[in-house]
């Protein structure tokens, strides 16, 4: 992905320089909790409230700091501004309104949000509540050395993902699903997590698709990349990675083989017209 010397957003708030928010008891104890219980049904937003409990207490308050000028720094602002550019121009085209960007928050460790404290261990997050995207840039390691998906453009993926949640966000959906929360079991609530997640691969493939044929900056190796990703990133090769068998039930994102064929989905998607078709699509299909 060819990304430097190119727009950069305002957009970004880096909290890196604040002092590390240590996970009291440490990290790795906390993130093999979180990942025992998202096997076990549990709901994602509920387990980053839960996170100073599984730390062994409150996040510290984040101190003043000076944000970090890295190549990582720049490389977010500018994935965030190429998802800025591409769904200013198709939002009002497919759904009738202005995009509103959203806010990137990078962090070291732990980070207060919106939706409560939250652990770096819980991986990259969209906040409804504050209609922001929060990442420990330290999760792109572990993207490469623990899932096998190394490139910029898997993790240029990982972010138009979750900008997809903030469309999501936007057009409604997010909040009529947590509103359906109370009234479904954890099985059913899943499947519907699965559809959102699903969406939103495909919302990041549609940006993928706007940047390889309009801003000419992808190739092919490019789009291997993310494909990459997105399996390596399924319910059934993480569980089957972390506990050595898969339970469907407990699906909340998508198995790899339907979360590639919704990024490749987007990626095939050009008119506005087929943006909504397929996000509705999405609600209806592979998921029993």
């Amino acid at each position: 992905m060819r990304w430097e010397g190119r727009r950069q957003s305002q957009n970004v708030e880096d909290r890196r320089s604040a002092g590390q928010q240590a996970v009291v008891g440490g990290g790795l104890l906390t993130l093999l909790i979180m990942i025992v219980m998202m096997f076990l049904g549990v709901d994602p937003m509920h387990l980053m409230r839960m996170a100073p409990e599984l730390a062994g207490g409150p996040a510290p308050a984040a101190k003043p700091g000076k944000p970090i000028n890295d190549d990582v720094s720049k490389f977010l602002k500018t994935v965030l501004a190429d998802n800025e550019d591409v769904w200013t121009r198709i939002f009002p085209k497919a759904f009738g309104a202005r995009f509103a960007p959203t806010k990137l928050v990078m962090f070291t460790g732990q980070v207060r949000s919106g939706c409560g404290i939250a652990s770096a261990g819980a991986g990259p997050f969209y906040c409804p509540l504050d209609k922001t995207v929060y990442i420990d840039p330290t999760f792109y390691e572990e993207l490469k050395r623990r899932f096998g998906a190394p490139g910029d453009f898997a993790q240029a993926y990982v972010i138009a993902h979750e900008i997809g949640h903030h469309i999501q966000n936007q057009l409604g959906i997010a909040e009529r699903v947590q509103a359906m929360q109370r009234r479904l079991s954890q099985a059913d609530y899943n499947k519907l997590s699965v559809r959102m997640e699903l969406q939103a691969d495909y919302l990041a493939g549609v940006w993928a698709r706007h940047m390889a044929q309009y801003a000419g900056i992808l190739d092919e190796e490019d789009i291997r990349e993310a494909v990459n990703a997105a399996a390596a990133i399924g319910d059934d090769r993480i569980q089957a990675q972390a506990q050595g068998y898969i339970q469907p039930e407990a699906f909340t994102h998508g198995t790899s083989e339907q979360r590639v064929r919704w990024f490749l989905y987007g990626l095939k998607t050009d008119t506005p017209d087929l943006v909504v078709e397929r996000m509705n699509e999405a609600f209806e299909r592979d998921v029993p």
